[in-house]
C-alpha cells in the first residue's frame, strides 16, 4: 500500500471510531479528517475547496432556506392543524392519513420539522379517541423517512449520493428518477406498518407524557440532524401572505428542476435569494435556516470520501471485493451492496454511509462490466433505511421519546421493515435500472 492508501485508511478508520463512539459532535469528526488528509497532503486544497462548493451543499442549503420560510410564516403548522380538523372524525383512519400526508410532505419537505409538529399533535389525537399512541408514533417516523426517499430532495442521502456519483464520472439523477422504485418500496413498507407494526407495539399503560421540548433536546445530538431541531418548536401564527410566497417558490424550484430547465440546485440557490429580496424572509432568518451542522458535516464527509478515490482505496477494495461477488452477477452484488449499506446506515451517519460507499458502488459496477445506476439507486435507498434502532435518524429519537418506546419497540418493528424494504428493493430497483 503506497503513503497515501495508509493514511487515508487511518483517516477513516479513526473517523468512523469516532462516529460510532458518539461523544463528539459528527460535523467536527468529520471536519478533523478532513484536516487531517489535507495536512497529510492526500487531498489537495482545490480537491476540498471543490468538495465545499458542491452542487448538493448548495441545493441542500437553498432547500433548507425555503423550509425555513415555510416555517417561520407558520405554514407548515397551519397545514398540519387544517388536517387534523379534516380527518379527526375518522377515527384511527383519520391518524393513519395524517401519517400517509405527512409521508408525502417529506418527499419535498425535510422531515424533522414534520415530525416535530405532527407527533404531539398524533399522539394527542390519539389519546382522545381513546387508541395507544404507541401504534401510530413508530409509524409516523418511518412512514417520513421512506416518503424522503421519494425524490431527490427529499433527503439529503440523495442528493449527496448523486453528487458523489456526479464526481465519478456517472450521468447525475433528475428530481424524480427514482420515485418508481422509492414509491413502492415505501408502498411494501407503508402496508407493513399499517397491518402488522400495530400488532408488535404495545402500549405504555401509565407512562407519563413526555414534554416535547425534552424529546426535541434529545434528539439534538443525533448524528443524522439537520440541524438543532428546537427551532421548531415555537407555534408560529400563521402569515398567509408570507406563507403563500414561500410555498409559490418553492413549488417553482420543484417544477422548474423536473423540467430540466435547470439543475436543482441552481433553481434552489435562485429560489432563497427571491425569498430574502421579496423580504418573506429575513437574511437573518435565512442564515438560521442554513442548518451548518449538516453542511459542514456532509462537506467534510465528502472530503473524506474523495481521499478513498484519489488514494486508489477504494479501487483496491473493488478488486478484492469483485473475486467474491463475481459468482453472484451483477444482481447478487446489488442485493449485497443494499445490505451492507442498510447494516452501515444503522451505526452511522447518513452522510458518512453515502460517501463511502458510492465510490465502491460504481468501481463494484464497473469492475463487472455493467450499469452503476442499480447500485447507486441502492445506495440512495439502503442509505436513508436507518429503522432498526432508535438512534439511527433524528426523527426516531423523537418519537421514541414521547412515545415512551423502549429500545426493542424499534427493533421488534424495525427489523422486519429493514428486510422487507431490502427485498422489494432487490426486484424494483434492476425493474427501472437494468443492468
Amino acid at each position: 500500500m503506497t503513503f497515501d492508501q495508509v493514511a487515508s485508511l487511518a483517516v477513516l478508520a479513526t473517523v468512523v471510531a469516532a462516529l460510532i463512539w458518539g461523544k463528539l459532535r459528527s460535523d467536527v469528526v468529520a471536519l478533523s479528517g478532513a484536516a487531517a488528509l489535507l495536512a497529510l497532503g492526500v487531498v489537495r486544497p482545490v480537491e476540498a475547496q471543490a468538495a465545499f462548493a458542491s452542487p448538493a451543499l448548495i441545493a441542500l442549503a437553498s432547500l433548507f432556506v425555503i423550509a425555513h420560510a415555510m416555517e417561520v410564516s407558520g405554514l407548515l403548522g397551519a397545514v398540519i392543524r387544517w388536517a387534523v380538523r379534516l380527518c379527526k372524525r375518522l377515527g384511527g383512519a383519520g391518524l393513519w392519513l395524517i401519517i400517509g400526508l405527512c409521508g408525502a410532505a417529506s418527499a419535498f419537505l425535510n422531515n424533522t420539522p414534520i415530525v416535530v409538529l405532527a407527533a404531539p399533535v398524533v399522539r394527542d389525537v390519539a389519546t382522545s379517541l381513546r387508541l395507544p399512541p404507541q401504534r401510530f408514533l413508530i409509524p409516523l417516523s418511518y412512514v417520513t423517512i421512506l416518503g424522503g426517499s421519494c425524490t431527490l430532495i427529499g433527503t439529503s442521502t440523495n442528493l449527496l449520493v448523486n453528487d458523489m456519483a456526479r464526481s465519478a464520472g456517472q450521468p447525475t439523477f433528475n428530481l424524480f428518477d427514482v420515485t418508481p422504485v422509492a414509491l413502492i418500496i415505501a408502498a411494501a413498507g407503508g402496508i407493513y406498518l399499517l397491518l402488522v407494526a400495530p400488532r408488535l407495539l404495545r402500549a405504555q399503560d401509565g407512562a407519563d407524557p413526555v414534554d416535547l421540548a425534552e424529546a426535541v433536546e434529545d434528539a439534538s445530538g443525533v448524528s443524522d440532524s439537520v440541524g438543532d431541531p428546537t427551532v421548531f418548536l415555537d407555534d408560529r401564527p400563521l402569515d398567509l401572505k408570507r406563507g403563500l410566497a414561500a410555498l409559490g417558490v418553492f413549488l417553482g424550484v420543484v417544477i422548474t428542476a423536473a423540467l430540466g430547465v435547470a439543475p436543482i440546485a441552481a433553481t434552489a440557490f435562485t429560489g432563497a435569494v427571491i425569498l430574502i429580496l421579496g423580504r418573506v424572509i429575513s437574511a437573518d432568518q435565512a442564515y438560521r435556516g442554513l442548518r451548518p451542522e449538516i453542511l459542514i458535516l456532509i462537506a467534510g464527509m465528502v472530503v473524506v470520501g474523495l481521499s478513498l478515490e484519489l488514494s486508489g482505496l477504494a479501487a483496491a477494495a473493488t478488486s478484492a471485493l469483485t473475486g467474491v461477488v463475481q459468482a453472484l452477477g451483477p444482481h447478487g452484488a446489488m442485493v449485497l451492496l443494499y445490505g451492507a449499506t442498510l447494516l452501515l446506515t444503522e451505526i452511522l451517519s447518513n452522510a458518512a454511509v453515502a460517501v463511502l460507499v458510492t465510490p465502491i458502488a460504481v468501481a463494484l459496477a464497473e469492475s463487472l462490466g455493467v450499469s452503476p445506476q442499480p447500485f447507486i439507486v441502492s445506495v440512495m435507498m439502503a442509505g436513508s433505511a436507518a429503522f432498526a434502532t432508535p438512534f439511527g435518524y433524528q426523527t426516531n429519537v423523537l418519537v421514541y421519546e414521547i412515545g415512551r418506546y423502549s429500545y426493542m419497540d424499534f427493533v421488534r418493528v424495525g427489523l422486519p421493515l429493514n428486510l422487507i424494504t431490502w427485498v422489494v428493493a432487490a426486484f424494483a430497483i434492476p425493474a427501472f435500472f437494468p443492468f
